[in-house]
């Protein structure tokens, strides 16, 4: 039966995926990775011989309806992304639209997203939080952070290391330099970090850093 399967697999430790991730991924047809390279060490370590092609935010409108006419005609698909969930913060999003508006099956396993972690790590109140993903690169930036300014729930963010002063020092001058914040860096991977502190001591602690790896923001309620 045709059907579209959506994949998170592992943000880091590649022990950090489930039993029936591992099984659909050998049993459909074909799967669709963001990064390739990066996708086969993954199915390597499983002996996930299924055949894999690039589907990524360059080239997902031009491949859409390709996909789209291998699911109609009867194959089962995985969707797979570099690290984490499709669609949080990376593509998916947009293969499931069409895929609903084609009455195609669609199908989310649980399993792996970096925020989550992030977020219980924080210490900060879990019960109520909004995901910012990561914020624009230039133009809106400080008007979408000016939206956030009465926010009462805890907030999150992606964020890349070569932005991540930037961020930090827009973060203190909308919300105040006294705002606590945890810093989330490499979840599950070796040189793991979580810091928590306020964002002026986490912008002097960062300031002469060569900051690498993949980053959660979590910021505390007001």
């Amino acid at each position: 039966m045709n059907k579209l399967y959506l994949i998170p697999t592992p943000i880091g430790n590649l022990e950090d995926i489930t039993f029936r991730a591992v099984r659909i991924l050998k049993e459909v047809g074909l799967i669709l990775a963001e990064d390739t390279r990066t996708s086969k060490i993954l199915l390597n370590h499983y002996q996930i011989t299924t055949p894999v092609i690039a589907h990524h935010k360059f080239n997902e409108h031009q491949t859409l309806n390709a996909i789209i006419s291998k699911l109609a005609s009867g194959e089962t698909i995985a969707l797979i992304t570099d690290a984490g969930t499709p669609a949080i913060s990376d593509p998916g999003f947009l293969l499931m639209r069409e895929c609903i508006r084609n009455n195609i099956d669609i199908e989310c396993l649980p399993g792996a997203t970096a925020f989550v972690p992030a977020l219980v790590s924080s210490g900060f109140p879990c019960d109520r939080f909004v995901f910012e993903g990561f914020l624009p690169a230039k133009k809106g930036r400080l008007s979408r952070l000016e939206t956030l300014k009465s926010e009462t729930r805890t907030i999150i963010f992606y964020e890349s290391p070569h932005r991540l002063l930037k961020t930090l020092t827009d973060l203190a001058a909308i919300f105040g330099k006294e705002r606590l914040c945890c810093i989330a860096r490499e979840l599950s991977k070796k040189f793991e970090e979580i810091k928590r502190d306020t964002l002026s001591n986490i912008i002097h602690y960062y300031k002469d850093i060569n900051v690498k790896g993949e980053i959660v923001i979590v910021l505390s309620a007001n």
